[in-house]
């Protein structure tokens, strides 16, 4: 019979708060700003007076931790479930600001009816309404003696019946007095277990990661600047979005704005590229596995614990050290200089959009490479050929689609304890083999949509070797993929379904291309034979029809910059299979000496 990790107790709510105040539990901001709107605090409030049941919290007690001068310290609670709720009763019960989805500190003022038992958010009218105590945080506190703010209701509304009032303002008070739910896991849990709890338990409508209880984890310390950490990483997300972010951090957090981390971040304010708005996710991982050479999320919670993994003990200096390196981790990713080169290393490999990025896992893990081989003072033109490289590589074998984790781990600790030229070289030579070139990169290519990572890897190809778009003279595909131009089905759609096929066999990635749109809209439904008859005829001295080509070796050339096979020009319906085998064969051959070309 395995042992039960957990207490259920039962806590006054006041009890609850102080532990709060105290700082005995800490309230992680997993979720960051209160996202409750007023009438859901108005709502616990109500429950509360009426003695209905609001749930349970659950905290975690983090494991014991060794301090330097050899005592234990017992570690604080973490709140992982219930964070909505005690903000909520902070800000109606202690009247304290909440930062709200803006960003912005606000107050919650909750008005109470003594005569007719009602709660409201407060508001202007309200507030000039004697009828109503127009914000009860003072009474249900205690701040306000029970007699004087019986007394005082009664003299404003002297009509009153004076034990309904007496009444109502004590059941009132006994807010504070009610009984919530606690159920604290055991501090002896191991980080694993801890993390699969807390995602089970929040997955009400919104999956939630170990990247969240790390942040969890990050928000609630208070001793060696974790608070800041999260801050920083937060902001930072957000301003990559949205840039005009930055005045609403200088008026509604001046502490954080007074920061070194602001300073290193203000550049955002002027960058508009959405190539990579990494993710709270997405930062926290590639600063995490960049720093501590370390890929499983769960290793930084237990390292931020302080946990010695060689005798499975919790020590203070661990912990310290942890934050420290992971706060230099966080700020290497934020830092201007490494952003932007790591940037311009992806659009210079063709992958200048970013519904180009197919796989956020595979740019997480080039920025961790990038980092890596940086802090080694490798070369820059080195790196820039072996970021890319990696990238592409990634994406072409789908590396980190699966348990991406897991790889990443296996990967960051390769890369560790050798050459990366070498450890690339022997990857490359595993994935990349003469086999998959020939065989199976074009079997992968034998699949529909524009959300296959191949067709995008060939689409920057495109990119990086200026190819123009089919039957353009001088639109290139670059400019096509930046102003969304169109894909253009080669064999027509409509034409495809009209003879029976699937939506799978007419969206084929080898039926698919980049083309100008006025183009695009006069060939509309002809089969190739038909428009490229007229394209025979435009290059002959005929009318011109469709894009600027006027001569047969200028359009032999656009064709082959787009592996279309040069017999398309006298295919009709039934030649359909034989085309989709013959660029296949021509994409993967481009994509073949794209990436020999990084």
């Amino acid at each position: 019979m395995k042992v039960q990790k957990y207490a259920v107790n039962q806590y006054l709510i006041e009890s609850v708060l102080s532990k709060v105040k105290e700082g005995e539990i800490a309230i992680p901001e997993i979720q960051r700003p209160f996202v409750w709107d007023a009438t859901q605090v108005r709502d616990l409030l109500d429950s509360l007076y009426q003695g209905y049941p609001v749930g349970y919290l659950i905290a975690w007690r983090n494991p014991d931790v060794k301090l330097k001068d050899g005592s234990t310290a017992s570690g604080k609670m973490i709140l992982i479930d219930g964070q909505q709720r005690i903000t909520a009763l902070t800000a109606a019960v202690l009247g304290k600001p909440v930062v709200n989805k803006e960003y912005r500190k606000v107050r919650v003022s909750i008005a109470f009816h003594p005569i007719d038992e009602r709660f409201e958010v407060s508001n202007p009218a309200i507030a000039k309404d004697a009828a109503w105590i127009p914000d009860v945080a003072a009474l249900v506190s205690g701040t306000v003696d029970l007699f004087d703010a019986v007394e005082k209701y009664l003299f404003e509304n002297p009509q009153a019946e004076k034990a309904k009032v007496k009444d109502s303002l004590r059941n009132l008070t006994d807010i504070a007095k009610k009984q919530i739910g606690l159920i604290e896991l055991s501090h002896d849990l191991d980080i694993e277990t801890v993390t699969e709890i807390f995602i089970r338990i929040n997955s009400k409508g919104t999956v939630l990661s170990q990247a969240d209880f790390a942040m969890s984890k990050i928000a609630a310390d208070q001793l060696y600047g974790g608070q800041q950490i999260r801050k920083c990483i937060d902001y930072f997300c957000h301003l990559a979005v949205a840039p005009e972010f930055l005045t609403a951090i200088k008026e509604n957090d001046s502490e954080f704005a007074a920061t070194p981390y602001f300073q290193k971040m203000v550049w955002l304010q002027n960058e508009n590229d959405d190539l990579y708005d990494p993710s709270y996710n997405d930062l926290l991982r590639v600063a995490f596995t960049s720093e501590f050479g370390r890929g499983k999320l769960a290793d930084l919670v237990s390292l931020l614990s302080g946990r010695n993994f060689e005798d499975k003990n919790y020590e203070q200096s661990i912990a310290e050290e942890s934050f420290a390196r992971l706060n230099k981790g966080v700020l290497e990713f934020i830092n201007k200089a490494n952003f932007n080169s790591f940037v311009m290393i992806i659009k210079s490999a063709g992958f200048i959009s970013n519904v180009m990025i197919r796989s956020r896992g595979a740019l997480n893990f080039a920025y961790i490479v990038y980092l890596r081989l940086r802090s080694q003072g490798i070369s820059n033109s080195l790196i820039a050929s072996s970021v890319s490289r990696w990238f592409v590589m990634s994406v072409l074998t789908g590396r980190y689609s699966g348990s991406s984790e897991t790889q990443f781990d296996k990967d960051v600790r390769q890369i560790g304890i050798g050459d990366f030229s070498d450890i690339l070289g022997q990857v490359e030579q595993a994935e990349l083999s003469s086999v998959f070139w020939e065989v199976g990169l074009k079997q992968q290519l034998a699949t529909s949509g524009t959300n296959s990572p191949y067709f995008w890897v060939f689409v920057a190809a495109q990119v990086r070797g200026n190819d123009k778009g089919l039957l353009s003279k001088d639109v290139a595909v670059r400019e096509l993929v930046s102003h969304v131009g169109d894909i253009h089905h080669i064999f027509p759609k409509d034409v495809l379904k009209k003879a029976g096929l699937t939506r799978s066999q007419y969206n084929q990635i080898a039926n698919l291309v980049y083309m100008q749109q006025e183009v695009n809209i006069k060939i509309g439904n002809k089969i190739p034979c038909a428009y490229f008859a007229d394209m025979r005829t435009q290059c002959t001295g005929g009318l011109v029809k469709y894009g600027a080509i006027i001569d047969l070796a200028a359009l032999g050339s656009n064709l082959n910059s787009n592996c279309v096979p040069i017999e398309v020009m006298d295919m009709n319906i039934d030649d359909f299979d034989q085309f989709l085998t013959a660029r296949r064969s021509l994409m993967a051959d481009k994509i073949r000496a794209f990436y020999q070309s990084l």
